[in-house]
């Protein structure tokens, strides 16, 4: 059985709005004969629009335009759950002209794959963006009705019910793993391209359960077409109103938060390092900014990068710890 994060994990999603005024180095970098930065900025989206990753990437990147005064560019690298644009970003030229917001599944994904690079060896952690559930939906035709409604129909034929997720090896493929080792019961996993497919073919009924993160299905709980039955925070989350988490039902110390990172390539000089983080931590902290990513269902946290690195280190310390046990393996 594994283990819950220790208690002093909870306390990084508080390391957050310390320092965000503009230091010294902001201003002195912000203008003048090389000066960073000089020209756009790539920030490398390892996932196929639609997703929630791209969902909020495309919220911040206007403000971290402004604030860095260089066009910030999105590129969409998806495939292998987030291992190709990954990689990319572990490739690139560490001069701070090549960024990456990860997915939770860059902590899976060292052990469910075989990658060209370590991800804490081949990028620097700048700032945890945002944390937030996982829910695990069902579709408004099925019977299920309550979290219990599908542990008592998987005990009763086991692996006849399908739960989609965006990918193997993703924290929500991992997470029900976890959770079907606490509770007993045993789904069948239907792996999806990313999580926009995946919302496709969950919202017409294609697969009656589906586990992903809520930004990209809040509209359709709201429409009543996905009924949430769970989360994967420790108690109740306020982006899905009316559902218990999974811990709350009785499966333990369940935890399974998904999150959303920055990061950059390693061996990227310190002070652009360090503009940044601070740049990212203001403009989450932007109202606006922050007010549109926690309306999709994710809490706004802009860390430091010690605190971003720590959580990264823990994740993949955890999850690979469930992978190994479940013998989960990635198809490449």
């Amino acid at each position: 059985m594994i283990e819950s994060p220790n208690k002093g994990r909870r306390g990084l999603i508080m390391a957050t709005a310390a320092g965000l005024a503009m230091p010294s180095l902001l201003r002195a970098q912000g203008a003048g004969p090389g000066a960073w930065p000089e020209r756009p900025i790539r920030l490398i989206v390892p996932w196929p629009p639609g997703g929630s990753t791209d969902a909020v990437a495309r919220i911040f990147q206007p403000r971290l335009s402004d604030v860095l005064g260089r066009p910030v560019i999105i590129d969409n690298r998806g495939g292998a759950s987030g291992a190709i644009g990954a990689g990319e970003a572990a490739r690139a030229t560490p001069d701070g002209y090549t960024w990456m917001l990860a997915y939770d599944t860059e902590a899976t994904n060292q052990t469910v794959m075989r990658l060209s690079y370590r991800t804490l060896d081949a990028l620097v952690p700048i700032s945890l963006v945002a944390t937030g559930p996982l829910a695990l939906v069902a579709h408004q035709s099925t019977p299920f009705r309550s979290f219990q409604d599908v542990v008592d129909a998987a005990k009763k034929a086991p692996d006849s019910l399908n739960y989609a997720t965006s990918g193997v090896g993703g924290l929500a493929h991992v997470a029900t793993t976890l959770l079907q080792q606490k509770g007993g019961f045993s789904l069948t996993h239907v792996p999806y391209r990313g999580g926009g497919p995946a919302v496709s073919d969950a919202v017409a009924g294609h697969v009656p359960l589906f586990m992903t993160n809520v930004v990209i299905i809040t509209q359709h709980m709201k429409a009543g077409t996905l009924r949430p039955l769970g989360v994967t925070t420790r108690t109740a989350s306020r982006h899905v109103p009316g559902a218990k988490s999974f811990a709350e039902q009785g499966v333990g110390d369940f935890e399974a938060p998904t999150w959303w990172m920055l990061l950059g390539r390693a061996g990227t000089p310190d002070a652009i390092q360090e503009r940044m983080s601070t740049a990212i931590r203001q403009v989450l902290q932007d109202p606006e900014v922050k007010s549109k990513i926690e309306e999709q269902g994710a809490d706004v946290v802009g860390s430091d990068p010690a605190a971003a690195r720590a959580w990264l280190t823990s994740e993949i310390d955890k999850w690979g710890a469930v992978i190994q046990s479940a013998n989960i393996k990635a198809d490449n």
